[in-house]
Formats: structure tokens, C-alpha cells, sequence
């Protein structure tokens, strides 16, 4: 309909200039500078004309075509709400009580009094090695001792009482207290033949059994000991982090072979930047009350790097980009029934899975186009089928 009526007007003004003015073929023929120039303007203040007529014509057939075709549109309303974002890593349970226990001497494990998996406390006996016969000089010594210390105590008597020479006296002092410090060093001597527990812990591995050699020094580790309680990952954080990844941030470890999450704090943070990879490492513990993570368990880190109170969110799906380089979504305006999408601006900032936080552009309220984005024309007139809260 509007096509035949555009091309009535064109023909009606071909007619017209065809029956009371010359024709641009005459015209031209003139070679008259002054005919062609008039002879244009002529006709640009006619095709300007027809243009409005055109554009009334536009306005008219969308007003009255109910038929005319709307893009249909979902919207979002924009809102304000807290916005925390984390910082997502790996790391690996470590625990700083898991040690390798070995020998202080040399000789032969006589007995092993502990078993794997056992709880042990600390300074607990875990096994015994043939002491070569000192226990039987402990005894002599011992009884030595006690002779040294009687004949002691009476000459202390006997010299209290000025009778006697001092020379006694102290002669039976120093005999008392040598025997006595032979006992002791013979005492610490045999200790070390006994291999104890350096922590409260579960002794993970018994690597020597009874009737083993065993000497001091790398390959003769007897037990492994670990203590489940003081667990904590260690995880290299980049530097740009450095200002946010602080003591005391919150963090969610997520164990994927256990199924389990669990939530703690950055307890420390590095003060040394490596500068082959630009990295600084922090320390996260690990409560473990019911033992059930183990060293060098696999742990994917969220730790909270930055937190808006009163973030506005939307999804990364419905933003678009200009030729300039801009970041735009649509927003509708409604104003006498009728809605309409107008493009709008945007600065963002951080991104958290499929949203991302609008920092510049956005105020709470605004509906945004979402469903459709992709579709609408700035200035454009829409139809909303529902509003997303």
C-alpha cells in the first residue's frame, strides 16, 4: 500500500514536470550554468519535500498498522545488593607435623612397641634398640652412686660437727657429685636408645620392623608420624592481589574426592614477591576435626578479594560493544503505553561466574533489556512480555 502510494506521488511529479517545465535533457543540452544550477535547486527543494511528505506518511502507517511488527523483549530490574567476589585457586594440604622419625644411634631395633594408625602423645616410647650392655653399667653406676652419696652425707655430719678435715669432707663431695653426673650423662646416653614420638599424633607408617639394623642418617627413618590437627594449604596468589589477598580474608576450600566444603581464613600472607612467575604465597588452615582430609589432599580455593555492599549485576550475555570500543545495554522507557529501548553506557568491574558488576551507567531501578538484547535498536519501540525482579 505504501509503495504504490510513494510511487503515485513520484509519477505525479514527473508529469507535472514533464508538462510545465523543461527537462533535465534540455536543460543540460543549454549548457547554460546559471538553467542547470537553478535546475537543481529546483529540484532538491522538490525531493526534500517529498521526503517530509514520505516521513508523514511513516508516522501516519505507524499509527494506525496493528499489524506492524515490535520486537518482544524480557527485562531485568536493576538492583542494588551485595556483590562478593572471589578469587579462585588450587592448592594442596600440607601440615607442618609430618616428619620422618630416625635413630640417634646405631644398632639393632630390639622391639617396635607401636603399631600403623595408632594414636601416640608426645615423648611416647615407639621402639627400643639394643643398647649394648649399658643398662648393666646404668645399675653399677647407680650403685656407686648411692655409696658416694651415704660415705657424703656422713663426712657432712662428722664435718657439721668439727671433727674430721675438711679435706675429707670435700674428697666425699666431689666423689658424690661425679657419680652422680655419670649416671646422668649415662642416663641421656640410653635414652637415645629409645625412639620417641616428637609430637602427639598417628603413626602414618612403620618403616623398619624388629631385628632391623638401624643407624642415624638418610634411608634409616623407622616411622612416620603426623599430626592431622594443624593442617593448611599453601597457594601461590598473583601480584596484583597483593593489596586484597590479606590476613583474616574469608575462604571457602572445596575438597572435590571428599565432597566437602569447608570455611576458613587466610591466616598468612607472604611478604616476598617471586619474581620468576610474580607471585606471592599465602597460608590458609584447615579445620579438620574429624580427620578425614589428608596431606597433599587437591583443594580449589575462593578466597574474597572485594566486596560491594550495594553492587548492581547483570548478566555478561546481554552486553554489547561499540565500534568505539564502549560497553552498552539497552534499558526501556515507558511513556504513554508505549515502551522504549534506549541504549545506554556502561563501565563494569569485576566479574563473578555469569555476572558482572556495572560500576558506571546503571541505578537501581532501570529495566534492562534481557531476553532480545541482541535484537533491539536504539530509540526503538518494544514490547515486554514479563519483568524479571
Amino acid at each position: 500500500m505504501r509503495k504504490i502510494f510513494i510511487l503515485t506521488i513520484a509519477s505525479a511529479f514527473l508529469i507535472s514536470c514533464g508538462s510545465k517545465e523543461q527537462s533535465v535533457e534540455a536543460v543540460l543540452s543549454s549548457n547554460d550554468l546559471t538553467k542547470i544550477r537553478a535546475k537543481k535547486d529546483e529540484l532538491s527543494t522538490k525531493s526534500q519535500d517529498i521526503a517530509n511528505q514520505i516521513k508523514q506518511l511513516d508516522d501516519a502507517i505507524a499509527k494506525l498498522d496493528t499489524n506492524k511488527k515490535i520486537p518482544l523483549i524480557t527485562t531485568i530490574q536493576a538492583n542494588s545488593k551485595e556483590f562478593v567476589h572471589f578469587l579462585e585457586l588450587q592448592g594442596s594440604v600440607q601440615t607442618k607435623k609430618n616428619v620422618l622419625v630416625y635413630p640417634e644411634v646405631p644398632g639393632q631395633l630390639v622391639s617396635v612397641l607401636v603399631k600403623e594408625g595408632q594414636k601416640v602423645a608426645k615423648g611416647q616410647a615407639l621402639a627400643r634398640i639394643d643398647d649394648g650392655g649399658l643398662s648393666n653399667q646404668l645399675a653399677q653406676l647407680e650403685a656407686n652412686e648411692a655409696l658416694a652419696k651415704t660415705t657424703f652425707e656422713r663426712q657432712k655430719r662428722l664435718w657439721d660437727q668439727r671433727i674430721g678435715s675438711e679435706i675429707q669432707y670435700l674428697q666425699a663431695k666431689t666423689n658424690y657429685e661425679a657419680q652422680k653426673n655419670a649416671v646422668t650423662n649415662l642416663r641421656k646416653s640410653i635414652g637415645k636408645y629409645t625412639i620417641r614420638a616428637p609430637f602427639t599424633g598417628i603413626v602414618d607408617d612403620v618403616i623398619k620392623e624388629q631385628g632391623t639394623v638401624v643407624s642415624p642418617g638418610p634411608g634409616a627413618e623407622v616411622f612416620r608420624v603426623v599430626n592431622l590437627g594443624d593442617m593448611y594449604i599453601e597457594t601461590d596468589v598473583p601480584e596484583t592481589y597483593i593489596s586484597s589477598v590479606v590476613k583474616g580474608k574469608e575462604v571457602e576450600i572445596d575438597f572435590p574426592i571428599l565432597g566437602t566444603q569447608v570455611h576458613s581464613k587466610v591466616r598468612q600472607a607472604g611478604n616476598f614477591i617471586n619474581p620468576a612467575n610474580r607471585t606471592f604465597k599465602v597460608e590458609i588452615g584447615v579445620p579438620n576435626k574429624d580427620r578425614a582430609i589428608k596431606p597433599n589432599l587437591t583443594a580449589k580455593l575462593k578466597i574474597n578479594d572485594y566486596t560491594n555492599p550495594t553492587a548492581i549485576l547483570i548478566p555478561q550475555s546481554i552486553i554489547s560493544e561499540n565500534s568505539k570500543g564502549q560497553q552498552y545495554v539497552y534499558v526501556v522507557e515507558t511513556s504513554n503505553d508505549k515502551s522504549i529501548a534506549k541504549q545506554v553506557i556502561i563501565e563494569t568491574g569485576k566479574t563473578q561466574g555469569d555476572v558482572v558488576e556495572v560500576t558506571k551507567g546503571l541505578t537501581s531501578g532501570m529495566e534492562i533489556v534481557e531476553e532480545g538484547a541482541r535484537s533491539v535498536k536504539d530509540k526503538q519501540e518494544v514490547k515486554i512480555l514479563k519483568v524479571a525482579k
